[in-house]
């Protein structure tokens, strides 16, 4: 492959510490190369240098002629006084951007919903970052670098960003750089992963499970310091390896050292003594909403919401902006009342939410961390039965990244990430029983994401959240729900046996996704099946989810029941819950099988 661009010798430094020093790296055509690393150790800088926006201290940058580089800053660089379509496309006549297959493809799968000529001043973050994409990706270039381009997207754009990328060269063509804590969209797209830390950057081949093989490996070998670090990459890579296979067939190199070490790890979650100790806190009604509906002014945002939220449930609630998430979280913490239908919650639930903001920071921003974990309680309970660890205020920063020097920091000084840290560890040491999230991943780097991870692991209760972060949602919850709008535009609660990719197909089946394609005119998609076997292969699948919901329906009766079980009756508590691993054995075997046929039907 064709040589792009090259670094050698380079040195950055800040007045306190070194950033890189003596860096050699390569970039050549084809290479896909997703960037991971701590916050602050210099990915963004790594990418301004290699980019030609920022002057390394020593060293230098060399690039082929005639390389095009396209950029996508972190920051926000539109101009408020351009249109979407001046933004995008300039100002090129409509028949020069109109007739180019790539733009006409950019412009529909991410500014479509977007009136041509809304004021750029007057978009959303989300809206705005999809604009920034559309002109970056409308252009035609060599080499792309891509700062965080998943901030602030959600679930569709993320999906159709990343299949963008994969066909936007040919294999052996092009370069992608990109900095990313949204570890699906690294696995997605990138064949390599640069690790930056301690003032290097080490390649590994692959995308991000395929780099997780790779340093449990380079872990296990290292020194007793990268213990703790290694004991977590491990258990990620067993969740890779038995939840999503799919994921490590990537690799070329030799993995048999890597899976012997996992051999022995057990699930990354203890199911069953995490359920019993939530029927045990939560009792057997937590939050039941019964035919609600909201609606603010004429507009009616949810409707016929019908949802009973079982004790020690893990739920990921998937929506476009604006479809309702927040307010159906808002009904189930109580920040929200129905306009129509009751809400009722059960007398020992205790909900606590991490939001988007900060607010649980505001009344010790200028205190330092030591000072805010010293007011509170004096131990922690995670795990459930005989895992359970008690551990105080101090253990628990530890475990989340904080080090000792970091307690003397007052609250304000703190990085985005240290702070969304802190914010949930005060959450969490509330205590509640049931758990909303927020977009939980905003500002953490993937090393600390997996220690949140980890942490939830072991946190016996209900747990909800909303994440525009695929690897995390599907990595922290058992299920997932939508918001779809109904007919008439109101939206409705479904929940989705095929979780995100079901959601996908939804989405680009509606009403809404079609006329957003209107311009591209694709081509009809034709059944696999057609004739008799297109009838029965339809019936089947009709007959699976109306099963799949009878079995859905006898589970959520079977874990309120076990409340009302003797709860010093560990043997009968004991089969009532391999009773219900059974059934959803039974229904993940019905979801297999509703895989192949919703693939067959095309």
């Amino acid at each position: 492959m064709a040589h792009l661009l090259g670094a050698e010798g380079l040195h950055l430094e800040y007045p306190t510490r070194v950033v890189f020093d003596s860096l050699t790296l390569g970039v050549e055509e084809g290479d896909r190369i997703g960037i991971v690393g701590r916050n602050g150790d210099g990915k963004s800088s790594l990418l301004g240098m290699l980019a030609g926006r920022r002057e390394p201290d020593a060293g230098r940058v060399t690039m082929r002629g005639g390389t095009r580089i396209g950029v996508l800053d972190q920051a926000d660089t539109l101009d408020d006084d351009l249109t979407v379509g001046q933004a995008v496309v300039g100002d090129a006549p409509e028949h020069e951007w109109a007739g180019d297959p790539r733009t006409r493809d950019v412009i529909a799968g991410l500014v479509a919903d977007l009136g041509w000529d809304t004021p750029v001043s007057s978009l959303s973050g989300g809206q705005r970052r999809r604009v920034a994409l559309a002109r970056l990706l409308a252009g035609d270039w060599d080499v792309l670098f891509l700062d965080e381009p998943t901030n602030h997207l959600d679930v569709e754009a993320i999906t159709w960003l990343a299949g963008h990328l994969k066909t936007r060269w040919a294999k052996s063509a092009g370069a992608l750089l990109v900095v990313t804590h949204d570890r699906w969209f690294l696995d997605e797209v990138c064949n390599v992963t640069w690790e930056v830390h301690d003032r290097i950057v080490e390649p590994f081949e692959g995308g991000y499970a395929a780099y997780i093989l790779q340093r449990v490996e380079r872990d296990r070998m290292a020194a007793a310091t990268e213990a703790k670090r290694q004991n977590l990459a491990r258990k990620e890579l067993a969740w890779l390896r038995r939840g999503a296979p799919a994921r490590t067939s990537k690799p070329k190199f030799r993995i048999d050292a890597a899976n012997a070490l996992i051999a022995d790890v057990p699930p990354i979650r203890d199911s069953v003594s995490l359920q019993s100790l939530a029927v045990s806190r939560l009792g057997k009604d937590v939050v039941d909403l019964l035919d609600v509906g909201v609606s603010y002014g004429e507009r009616e945002i949810l409707r016929d919401i019908e949802w009973r939220v079982a004790p020690g449930e893990r739920t990921g609630i998937l929506g476009v902006n604006g479809a309702g998430k927040s307010t159906l979280l808002g009904l189930v913490s109580g920040a929200v009342d129905p306009t129509t239908g009751r809400v009722k919650h059960g007398k020992t639930v205790k909900v606590r939410t991490l939001t988007q903001r900060l607010d649980e920071l505001e009344e010790v921003w200028n205190e330092p961390v030591r000072t805010v974990i010293g007011r509170l309680r004096t131990s922690y309970t995670i795990g459930a039965g005989s895992k359970a660890q008690d551990l105080t205020p101090g253990q628990l920063l530890e475990r989340m990244g904080f080090t000792s020097a970091q307690l003397s920091t007052p609250v304000r000084d703190l990085s985005g990430g240290q702070q969304r840290r802190l914010q949930l560890l005060l959450v969490l040491l509330d205590q509640p029983n049931v758990l909303i999230l927020d977009e939980p991943t905003n500002d953490m780097d993937t090393d600390m994401l997996a220690a949140i991870e980890d942490l939830l692991d072991s946190w016996p209760g209900t747990l909800l959240v909303v994440s525009h972060d695929r690897y995390f949602l599907e990595r922290v919850t058992d299920q997932q729900y939508a918001i779809l709008p109904g007919p008439d535009g109101a939206g409705r609660l479904r929940h989705l046996p095929g979780g995100v990719d079901e959601y996908l197909r939804l989405r680009a089946a509606s009403p809404t996704a079609e006329r957003a394609q209107r311009d591209e005119a694709p081509a009809q998609s034709v059944p696999a099946l057609s004739g008799a076997d297109l009838r029965a292969a339809e019936k089947e699948l009709a007959a699976l989810e109306r099963k799949m919901q009878k079995l859905a329906d006898e589970i959520d009766r079977a874990r309120h029941a076990l409340a009302e079980h003797d709860q010093s009756d560990y043997e009968g508590l004991g089969e009532r819950m391999k009773k219900i691993s059974a059934q959803q054995a039974e229904v993940e075997e019905l979801e297999l099988r509703w895989f192949e046929l919703t693939e067959q039907l095309g």
